[in-house]
């Protein structure tokens, strides 16, 4: 029965999945959809983040997986059967798209070297599967920062290979944040070589860095992106911000033909950061006026 049951919330994943393109989730009218995330507006696996995510006007929601720390496995509220089935209803009830589980423990957390990795990431997909979500969030973080830690290359990549394999098999994509330039994370994705395995693109990344956003999108191209945080460094409200521009944004997403999800992470008012239906009410609404204009 178990099997069974296992393999039928597989088959409907994959089938809500397509090909495994972002533009098969968003639709011909509306390319681009907007969502925020639960740990960032306060509300880290609480069925009360889908009331908040409407009330800020998002289209969606991205939830994480729960806390890490030294355990062997996230913290994860989901993995109960009647949890879960709550935060269903309550998305179906709100009319509200849940467009991934997030990984952010991996933030502060060694994905190089905890030995579990393979369960904390299976519990993850066994998650996708039952509440048929696509897509999932893996920051490397701090400790796998392969810039500052080339020496920790072979051996994320042989854990990411084994990742894809995981990935393929539960039909779901998994967007690694890395902090390695466009060039440098092509290389990476070909390295490990699995169509499962693509970019989550964070804005901050280039921006913090001082490189072009524009090219490092268009070095790693529409099929490698499966979804963008859409965000900058806190400070103040994306559409005050003097070093990105949304509209030239939209524009080269537009001319690759990319679609998909925009999850706001930060860009919050300095002066009053956990305001949060203030800040992220701002950013979405900005944001809905340039990606969903009609």
């Amino acid at each position: 029965m178990t099997l069974n049951r296992r393999q039928f919330l597989k088959s409907s994943s994959l089938l809500s999945a397509g090909l495994f393109m972002p533009e098969k989730w968003a639709t011909a009218k509306q390319p681009y959809k907007i969502a925020v995330v639960d740990l960032m507006i306060l509300k880290r696996q609480k069925l009360g983040a889908f009331q908040l995510t409407k009330e800020i006007g998002a289209d969606g929601l991205e939830i994480d997986m729960g806390g890490l720390g030294q355990r062997e496995t996230f913290d994860n509220q989901l993995a109960n059967p009647e949890i879960r089935q709550q935060f269903l209803d309550k998305a179906k009830e709100l009319n509200l798209e849940i467009c991934s589980l997030a990984m952010t423990g991996f933030y502060a957390q060694s994905f190089a070297t905890r030995p579990t990795y393979q369960r904390m990431i299976q519990d993850c997909f066994d998650t996708m599967n039952a509440m048929h979500v696509n897509v999932a969030f893996l920051p490397l973080g701090v400790q796998g920062d392969l810039v500052k830690n080339p020496e920790l290359r072979p051996a994320i990549v042989e854990r990411l290979k084994v990742v894809g394999k995981m990935a393929k098999k539960a039909g779901v994509i998994v967007g690694i944040e890395t902090a390695l330039d466009a060039k440098g994370e092509v290389a990476l994705l070909e390295e490990i070589g699995s169509k499962n395995i693509q970019s989550y693109f964070n804005f901050s990344n280039p921006l913090k860095a001082g490189r072009d956003l524009h090219d490092e999108l268009r070095i790693l191209g529409k099929k490698r992106i499966c979804q963008i945080h859409c965000t900058d460094e806190d400070g103040v409200w994306l559409q005050n911000n003097p070093r990105i521009d949304l509209k030239k944004v939209k524009q080269t997403l537009d001319n690759m033909n990319w679609k998909g999800w925009l999850v706001i992470e930060r860009s919050r008012d300095a002066s009053d950061p956990r305001n949060v239906k203030k800040n992220f009410g701002a950013n979405t609404a900005y944001l809905k006026s340039i990606f969903q204009a009609s």
